[in-house]
């Protein structure tokens, strides 16, 4: 019964209480009902609590919502800037402008502290790539400048461009203006995982300009490529057939002459199919070169009338990420043939002066591993055989063998021993006034080398070293030439000392 209606009953009950005052019963009665109504009083306090206490936990419930609410958005915001920092790190190691070079320069003199000769080719056999080891063998200043800019588009498409300066000098003055050999080697702009590309092409990338083939590969310590591919043209990369074959496709064209007399020249148009198979590689190429044997100098004279318009060129290798899978390191083998304009197996489509009957093999093989001790070893063989290369029944055969020793001392020293040997047998049948010798070349040195780190790393840079070379060849190899090196004043067989300091860095 609500608090009104008690009220009004009581009243009406009291209000006769004239008639009920000298009833004893009455007494007992109200008192009831005055304790009835503490009760009652006491029951509505305890609702109005329950109820006050009710609309608190309402607004409190209320409250942790709103900061469950606002944590959460808190959290979603803080996850969304996360990942666009990491996404913006992530895109970061792919985009934006990057500088990268090489270099090497140094001093070598002979025992006498007079000029002498060096290089990789300095043996009649270098003409036809021949190249023996480098350490402690090279007077020249050479640097490569690259610059290139990345970026990733929205799309997720990639663009990349570079540019390549490149000098050689064998002065040693701070001017060399006059001598300078200063050449723009590479200019090309690649694009890459364009969204609309799907299937083999999902992963491609094109490119156009004049640039050296990706894929190119060398053998550092002998200075010597195993295969360059390079020209003006334009290809694809990494068409990918499976997750272990992709394909390269490429167009080069290459000009043959001097540059004095473009009118003459013959363009050598390279059509290459670069294939990967897991560490195989199969490399294809055909070439034509129209014209190339009406070619003239700048004389008006022809070049080579019975120069190859067409060739050739096909390169077989592996790539191992194991010491010829005996133990860890690396190695690389590849056989190399080439037919006609082919027959420069190296450097493909370079030379203009072949025949159509020329034929050329080439082996290359080389490994690095440790020995444990602080030594480190890396082995190399280079050898090849040319037929009718120039003249019909002239022949070009010779072989290198190659051994480079670091031996770790410290930190940042370290102990390079290198030994070439190369025997050669070279039948020009008098084209460019060469002579038929054969013979043998041997050449050691020892250099103490500085580094930063990393020592015993072979391929780890800087370097600064000093060395010392000793070279000896069969003095029939004297005779190959008037205007080599073997054919000079004062560089003749019978054992030469060279001494000097090089630098050598890239990154």
């Amino acid at each position: 019964m609500k608090k009104s209606t008690l009220a009004i009953t009581l009243g009406v009950l009291l209000g006769s209480g004239s008639a009920w005052a000298a009833d004893p019963s009455m007494s007992s009665i109200e008192a009831r009902l005055a304790a009835l109504e503490q009760r009652l009083q006491a029951a509505e306090q305890r609702a109005n609590a329950a109820e006050n206490r009710a609309e608190a936990a309402e607004k409190q419930a209320q409250q942790l919502a709103a900061a469950q609410q606002q944590n959460q958005t808190t959290t979603t915001q803080v996850e969304q800037r996360t990942a666009r920092l990491e996404q913006k790190a992530t895109s970061s190691d792919d985009e934006g402008f990057e500088f990268h070079g090489y270099a090497r320069s140094g001093l070598l003199m002979n025992n006498s502290a007079s000029k002498t000769q060096g290089g990789p080719t300095v043996t009649p056999a270098g003409e036809t790539g021949g190249n023996i080891g480098r350490l402690g063998n090279e007077p020249d200043t050479y640097v490569e400048l690259n610059l290139e800019h990345k970026q990733t588009l929205t799309n997720g498409a990639t663009t990349r461009f570079k540019v390549m300066l490149a000098d050689g000098q064998r002065t040693y003055n701070d001017w060399t203006a006059s001598s300078s050999d200063l050449n723009l080697r590479q200019a090309f702009t690649e694009i890459g995982r364009l969204p609309t590309f799907t299937g083999a092409f999902k992963d491609s990338t094109v490119w156009a300009g004049k640039r050296f083939d990706r894929d190119n590969f060398d053998i550092h310590w002998i200075d010597s490529d195993v295969v360059f591919l390079a020209g003006t043209g334009a290809g694809i990369y990494d068409m990918k057939w499976s997750d272990d074959a992709r394909s390269n496709f490429s167009l080069y064209g290459r000009t043959f002459g001097d540059i004095e007399n473009n009118e003459n020249t013959a363009q050598n148009y390279i059509l290459s199919l670069n294939n990967f198979y897991g560490p195989l590689q199969l490399m294809v190429s055909g070439m034509r070169a129209r014209d190339n044997d009406d070619r003239v100098d700048t004389d008006g004279n022809k070049v080579k009338g019975d120069a190859a318009n067409t060739g050739m060129h096909a390169l077989l290798g592996l790539h191992n990420d194991s010491f010829y899978g005996l133990r860890e390191g690396s190695a690389k083998t590849a056989l190399l043939y080439g037919h006609g304009l082919g027959a420069e197996v190296k450097s493909i489509g370079s030379d203009g002066a072949l025949l159509p009957e020329a034929n050329t093999w080439r082996l290359a093989s080389y490994g690095i591993t440790p020995l444990g001790g602080g030594w480190h070893i890396a082995p190399a063989l280079l050898a090849q055989s040319s037929k009718d290369r120039y003249v019909k029944g002239d022949s070009y055969e010779w072989a290198t063998a190659n051994l480079r020793l670091i031996q770790e001392i410290t930190q940042n020293f370290e102990m390079q021993y290198e030994g070439s040997y190369q025997y050669m047998d070279l039948r020009p049948k008098g084209y460019n006034s060469r002579n038929a010798v054969s013979g043998s070349f041997y050449k050691l040195t020892v250099a103490p080398t500085l580094k930063a780190g990393d020592v015993g790393e072979f391929l780890k840079r800087p370097e600064i070293r000093l060395f010392a070379t000793w070279m000896d060849w069969d003095h029939r190899l004297d005779n190959y030439a008037s205007d080599d090196a073997f054919g000079s004043n004062g560089f003749k067989a019978g054992g030469e000392w060279n001494f000097g300091v090089q630098m050598e860095t890239w990154f």
